[in-house]
């Protein structure tokens, strides 16, 4: 028997197998497609140009523009080193310490919302103290950072620990046994080498930012950004009215997919 038969009686004799798994697989995949489809049919009858020219679109989308960046640095310039040194130590309440990381991206936004409402709301000791200096935690511009670094910033984190994990560690040796210092190290070898997995948290932090509602509406439902924005305009106005805003948060999430496809894949779990 030729290997050309060899090899066309293997994937014959693979197709009923694969069969079930295809067929599953297919139907998930027309479910995650139709609503794309359907929403998009929409957009004819809907001016996309007017829409998004209004003075509250205009508001919204300045809004989320100033804050989900804000929010996504904080999360990076904080979470990359816990992440380092989540990848790189072990510590007793390491495990407390992962699963409060975790927390925020199990937790119902809305309720995650109410909670910092409990730590930072107008009436705790620290909005309270926050208010009277002039800066308002919450129905604020800085109410909308604090629940979009809550609900997004795990993203980074856990990435980034990922990324550091899987730098080799004698690298890290060598860099400390010709003198450079921890931090000489973590900058200049550590990072650079788990660029990657970092970027690809950014983005997907930023992502999950600008798109964050449950827990700003919470916190901050005014001033509006762009989701709050469209389900102000939804419950006003109905499917079309919200087309402009949505299909303008949609081509943001093309561009962070095209983005972390750029990257590399993108680790969803902290790995131990």
């Amino acid at each position: 028997m030729s290997l050309t038969e060899v090899f066309h009686g293997r994937r014959t004799s693979r197709t009923p197998e694969l069969l079930v798994p295809a067929v599953l697989g297919g139907l998930i995949l027309l479910y995650f497609a139709l609503p794309f489809v359907a929403f998009l049919s929409r957009t004819g009858t809907a001016n996309v140009v007017a829409g998004l020219s209004t003075p509250e679109s205009q508001t919204a989308i300045r809004n989320s523009l100033l804050t989900a960046p804000i929010s996504t640095a904080i999360s990076t310039v904080l979470g990359v080193p816990l992440a380092y040194i989540l990848a790189r130590r072990s510590f007793p309440g390491k495990r407390l310490v992962e699963a409060v990381v975790i927390l925020p991206l199990i937790v119902p936004p809305v309720v995650g919302g109410a909670m910092i409402i409990t730590a930072v709301g107008r009436f705790t000791p620290i909005g309270a103290a926050a208010t009277a200096a002039g800066i308002p935690l919450t129905d604020s511009l800085v109410g909308v950072i604090l629940a979009q670094t809550f609900v997004a910033a795990p993203f980074v984190i856990i990435t980034a620990r990922a990324g550091f994990g899987a730098v080799d560690e004698r690298l890290e040796q060598a860099s400390r046994s010709l003198g450079y210092g921890p931090l000489s190290t973590f900058w200049n070898v550590s990072l650079p080498l788990a660029r990657g997995a970092i970027l690809a948290g950014v983005i997907l932090t930023f992502a999950r930012a600008i798109g964050e509602f449950g827990a700003t509406m919470m916190v901050a439902y005014n001033p509006r950004t762009m989701p709050t924005r469209i389900w102000v305009d939804f419950i006003t106005g109905g499917i079309d009215a919200i087309v402009p805003l949505a299909l303008a948060l949609l081509g943001i999430t093309l561009a962070v997919l095209a983005a972390v496809q750029r990257f590399g894949r993108v680790p969803t779990v902290i790995e131990r």
